[in-house]
């Protein structure tokens, strides 16, 4: 439940991402919502709509899915005489806030974080607790944790859907010395090198993201990130589906898994300081896609991070942390031993196989 309780009335709230403040106060009988109350600091044309609103939602069962509630607003509105404008949210606004009223999703204020800090370790170490953490928050070990990467070695880590032959140019990662290992995730491929760039792991109740689309999500669970660049001066956009850009292109990008116990991994790699001579060498990057990731020369770095902050990586780390202990509960933590053993396990008998990394040759 999001906020408040008391006696029979129960309160959610959604912030729509760059719009307004949805709340909803709803009471039940019955396995049924009895009333609803809509209100918050948006914009709604016209005044009596707001009445429509709540209405929409009197009547319907306490278990109905974001989508109906929200299918529910809109037919109330249609069917009206006159067009409704509603300004700074929509009815998937409030249908989310009215799930978190009945206690279906939560929201950051619901969540204690588990914060890890940057620990050195092999970087296809790192891919293997993107496994294993999950699972542990699933048995009630974990809760909600934040956790920076840190690594000792280059590695290459593409997505779990990419082509081997297709990303990787053998003779170029060999000749640089850097290896290859697939994540669990989506999406494209991460070139690592000791200090080129920044990543993080968010494990998290899927229940936070209950009512939004893919696509709202993804956006969602980087919001606090994009008030940490502001906050180091990095001028930075989201752009759909996953990634992360600045003036000069783009300078990070996301992926998510989602697991069958009511878990969400949600990671995301920045781009520090890389090496775009080597990294064009290792990648197969023509040069649509090496300009994307912020650069239209292979002799450029692809340094937003650094060139715009002038700040050291570890500073840049210690802000991000900084922001996200101030702006949600959390409390310090670390990798236990049986994790650390299970993610070592993972990477002999998965992540380290030539059977993972050419799944999809």
């Amino acid at each position: 439940m999001d906020a408040r309780s008391d006696s029979t009335v129960m309160q959610g709230q959604y912030k729509v991402r760059g719009g307004k403040l949805v709340s909803v106060d709803v009471t039940t009988q019955d396995d049924r919502i009895s009333t609803a109350h809509v209100f918050g600091d948006f914009f709604l044309e016209p005044d009596d709509a707001l009445e429509d609103l709540g209405a929409a939602l009197q009547g319907m069962a306490t278990d109905a899915s974001a989508a109906e509630f929200a299918a529910s607003i809109t037919a109330r509105l249609e069917a009206r005489p006159e067009p409704v404008q509603m300004i700074g949210f929509d009815a998937e606004a409030v249908a989310i806030a009215a799930r978190r009223a009945l206690g279906h999703a939560s929201s950051w204020e619901d969540l204690t974080f588990e914060v890890i800090p940057a620990v050195v370790l092999p970087p296809v170490l790192h891919v293997a607790l993107d496994e294993v953490l999950p699972q542990e928050m699933i048995a009630g070990r974990r809760g909600p944790l934040l956790r920076i990467w840190d690594w000792d070695s280059s590695l290459v880590v593409i997505g779990s859907y990419q082509s081997l032959r297709n990303e990787i140019d053998a003779e170029g990662a060999a000749r640089h010395g850097i290896g290859v290992v697939r994540r669990i995730t989506g999406g494209g491929a991460m070139f690592m090198e000791q200090g080129n760039c920044i990543t993080y792991s968010l494990v998290v109740p899927t229940s936070l993201v209950e009512g939004l689309t893919f696509e709202q999500a993804y956006a969602y669970l980087d919001d606090w990130v994009m008030g940490a660049l502001a906050e180091i001066g990095v001028k930075a956009r989201y752009v759909p589906l996953n990634d992360i850009a600045s003036e000069q292109g783009k300078i990070g990008g996301a992926a998510q898994r989602r697991f069958a116990g009511g878990v969400l991994l949600h990671h995301v790699t920045m781009s520090y300081d890389i090496d775009a001579d080597k990294m064009g060498e290792v990648l197969r990057v023509g040069k649509e896609k090496l300009s994307d990731k912020g650069t239209r020369s292979a002799n450029k770095r692809v340094d937003p991070m650094r060139s715009q902050t002038g700040l050291a990586r570890e500073q840049i780390i210690d802000g991000f942390l900084d922001h996200f202990r101030a702006r949600y509960d959390t409390r310090a933590s670390t990798y236990t031993d049986e994790e650390l053993t299970r993610a070592r396990a993972l990477v002999e008998t998965k992540f380290g196989t030539d059977e993972w990394t050419a799944r999809v040759p």
